[in-house]
């Protein structure tokens, strides 16, 4: 009886994170650039009670073992990094990544971030930074004299000069980042990711 309240108690506590998980997932169906997550499951030790192909008094061997396991426990909750949905903004700094990467941000105390969300806006000093104030790595800054922006597909940032629009300048190129394994990212909430000993070193 207390191996089978420990055993229905381990399955409460993983449903319960199952559950968790998917109520996050709900929570931020509207997140620009969230990668849902899905969390994995493994069975516990078993209790071996009696071996299999032991020959019983009449010389018999059972055909089976009898083992009793002890419940199950959370391995892991990875994030689904493929490709969301394409959503036209018109907003040239509303940007997104077509395949695998990341975009680098940098944050306050100098340490690099790794995001997929692409809603980009322009600060006080015309740096590219995210929602949240934190510049692109490599930082971008838009010239005060320039009239229009635009972003090729392989991410270099083009801008056309008032007075001169024959001439387009190149002011920048995006950096991407990739991970060996991206599903070993740690998540740090406002739609960042950092590095991890599971991700692998980056590749820009």
């Amino acid at each position: 009886m207390i191996r089978a309240m420990g055993t229905a108690a381990s399955g409460m506590k993983a449903q319960q994170m199952n559950i968790d998980t998917i109520a996050n997932n709900l929570a931020n169906v509207n997140t620009t650039g969230y990668k849902k997550s899905h969390t994995e499951f493994q069975d516990l030790l078993y209790e071996k009670v009696m071996p299999g192909g032991q020959i019983d008094a009449e010389g018999r061997a059972a055909p089976s073992r009898v083992e009793v396991g002890h419940g199950v426990k959370l391995v892991g909750t990875n994030k689904n990094f493929g490709q969301g949905t394409v959503i036209s903004t018109n907003n040239p700094l509303d940007l997104m990544i077509e395949g695998d990467g990341f975009f680098q941000v940098r944050m306050p105390d100098g340490s690099i971030k790794y995001t997929r969300d692409g809603s980009f806006k322009m600060d006080a000093d015309r740096s590219i930074v995210t929602s949240s104030g934190y510049r692109l790595e490599p930082e971008i800054t838009v010239p005060e004299d320039a009239t229009e922006l635009s972003v090729s597909r392989d991410g270099i940032i083009s801008i056309m000069v008032a007075g001169d629009d024959a001439n387009v300048q190149e002011i920048g190129q995006l950096e991407l980042a990739r991970f060996p394994n991206a599903a070993g990212l740690s998540a740090r909430g406002g739609n960042l990711f950092s590095e991890s000993p599971a991700s692998g070193t980056p590749l820009l």
